[in-house]
């Protein structure tokens, strides 16, 4: 379960941009040209930013799903083309 710690609302603009207010940007370390995963879920749209720290908070996550086997098997077969 999610816990929201704080609700602002934003508003589309003609391309669907939006501003996420500075206050936020500065609490999840957004800056200039970060990038961000949009998600559609049953509540909603959810934007989680991809910075740095997101990143390293992945690390091992697929450890033991046979990720590392599969990727070097489809290197293998796209050497073979």
């Amino acid at each position: 379960m999610t816990t929201v710690r704080e609700i602002k609302t934003v508003t589309f603009g003609t391309k669907g941009q939006v501003v996420i207010p500075i206050r936020m940007r500065r609490e999840m370390a957004i800056e200039k040209g970060t990038k961000a995963a949009v998600v559609v879920t049953s509540e909603g749209i959810l934007i989680k930013p991809v910075t740095s720290a997101y990143i390293k908070s992945l690390r091992g996550s697929l450890k033991g799903k046979g990720v590392l086997k599969a990727m070097m098997e489809d290197r293998r077969r796209e050497r073979q083309l």
